[in-house]
């Protein structure tokens, strides 16, 4: 008798893009197709984790009604190692969702890390899931790194983006990868728009926190007695933001093409700022059309 395959699904990196990954589970559950492995990086470990525990519908009642209002209040300003220390966010997340060992889990679950101070890629598939998942999301500039067994930890997409070997190593038979970023390089140019997203109608927490950095920053004078310029800088953020989705395409492409998973979904993202959580509606249905247009090919293989 043939054996049923498992089903690894490898979540990847993308900040508030990764709102995403919920409409992809969602999806693939109406299809009756339910990764028994789910390995993550960043937002990816967010979501996998939740969905490792069973609660991917709890997670999703609360991104579709997630306010930009709400999102500030998940901020902790901390500027000694990033923007923000990520001590609400974790508290919450352990408050609502996850806060248990990972032998607790309903499915097995690993994410990435990269360490800080050697480069190296770092598995977590042991002991504090909340930990393991601070350490994966820890996007360098924005959350502060954090220590865990002597070592430096940050945001896994350094150098895993979408960890397909992790599932594989996991015992994976068929792996499906998400990614977030693919559409990302270059969609300023064929829309016509300039580096970020245009902002919602109600400025975010990312407006804000600029603009407040940009006042406490100023030199004094600066600004004063001269024209604007004839091509505006994008804020820090937007530079930061792009840059490190920049980075994340060319890795993830690199290894992808090593590590092939037997199916891709690339959602449509691009038009989604790395800061925007509060558009959850939008990213999850995303994801969902995503995995409308990969059915043919997991029918394929399933």
């Amino acid at each position: 008798m043939k054996r049923t395959p498992r089903i690894g699904i490898a979540l990847g990196s993308g900040s508030a893009r990764g709102w995403a990954h919920i409409g992809v589970l969602r999806a693939l559950a109406r299809e009756g197709i339910e990764p028994q492995i789910i390995t993550g990086c960043s937002i990816g470990a967010f979501v996998g984790a939740v969905a490792a525990a069973g609660e991917v519908d709890k997670l999703g009642s609360w991104v579709e009604t997630l306010g930009w209002q709400d999102v500030v209040g998940l901020m902790d300003m901390g500027l000694r190692g990033g923007l923000l220390k990520g001590d609400k966010l974790m508290a919450f997340f352990e408050r609502q969702f996850v806060d248990r060992d990972f032998t607790a889990l309903v499915h097995p679950f690993g994410c990435v890390a990269t360490d800080l101070h050697n480069g190296h890629e770092v598995w977590l598939r042991e002991g504090s899931i909340s930990a393991a998942v601070r350490a994966s999301i820890a996007l360098p500039g924005l959350l502060a790194p954090v220590w865990q067994e002597g070592r430096l930890l940050v945001d896994g997409a350094l150098v895993n983006p979408v960890p397909v070997s992790l599932a594989r190593a996991m015992g994976a038979d068929l792996v499906i990868a998400v990614e977030l970023n693919s559409d990302v390089v270059g969609w300023a140019a064929r829309n016509g728009a300039d580096t970020e997203p245009a902002p919602p109608a109600e400025p975010g927490w990312p407006q804000k926190l600029l603009s407040r950095l940009a006042r406490n920053g100023r030199s004094p004078g600066e600004g004063e007695g001269r024209s604007a310029p004839v091509e505006p800088l994008p804020s820090m953020l937007s530079v930061m933001q792009n840059s490190i989705a920049i980075m994340s395409v060319r890795i993830a492409r690199s290894r992808l093409a090593g590590e092939p998973a037997d199916v891709l979904i690339s959602p449509r993202l691009a038009q989604l700022g790395l800061m925007d959580y509060h558009r959850g509606a939008e990213a999850i249905a995303e994801g969902e059309a995503a995995v409308q247009a990969a059915l043919p090919a997991l029918r394929r293989l399933l």
